[in-house]
């Protein structure tokens, strides 16, 4: 995962190699690769329904589960907000790690993202210049 850093910069435009957060003001805010190999977990609300997926463009499949234009387990559930992020080298890594969170106790998830994001904010809105699609209504 990218090392953490107290500037925060504003990116161009959505789709260059790294999405750097907006001017948020957050000094913890980090940047994150956009074409890196990633597993990721989205909540529902803090606490609530959990979901551990894969991807090589996490900014894009996060705008597309907030955007409802996935069908499915997220889209029936609401469970849009990304909360967790971890990169990796490869995608067979990525992968493997995500077989292996999904059969993980709830409890260790929570402790995962509690350590990196103990508020449950939407890491999205803060990665992203702009905001958006709306979060779907399941």
């Amino acid at each position: 995962m990218a090392e953490r850093s107290p500037e925060v910069h504003r990116c161009a435009a959505l789709f260059h190699s790294t999405v750097i957060p907006a001017a948020s003001g957050d000094p913890e805010a980090r940047a994150i690769p956009m074409r890196q190999p990633c597993v990721y977990i989205l909540a529902s609300k803090r606490n609530g329904t959990l979901y551990v997926g894969v991807t090589s463009d996490v900014v894009r499949r996060a705008w597309q589960h907030r955007a409802g234009e996935i069908e499915g387990f997220t889209k029936r559930y609401g469970v849009h907000r990304l909360v967790f992020a971890e990169f990796h080298e490869t995608m067979s890594g990525a992968i493997t790690r995500e077989k292996r969170m999904k059969k993980w106790r709830r409890a260790w998830k929570q402790l995962l993202i509690e350590r990196d994001n103990p508020s449950w904010r939407d890491l999205y809105e803060a990665y992203v210049p702009h905001p958006g699609p709306p979060l779907a209504r399941g």
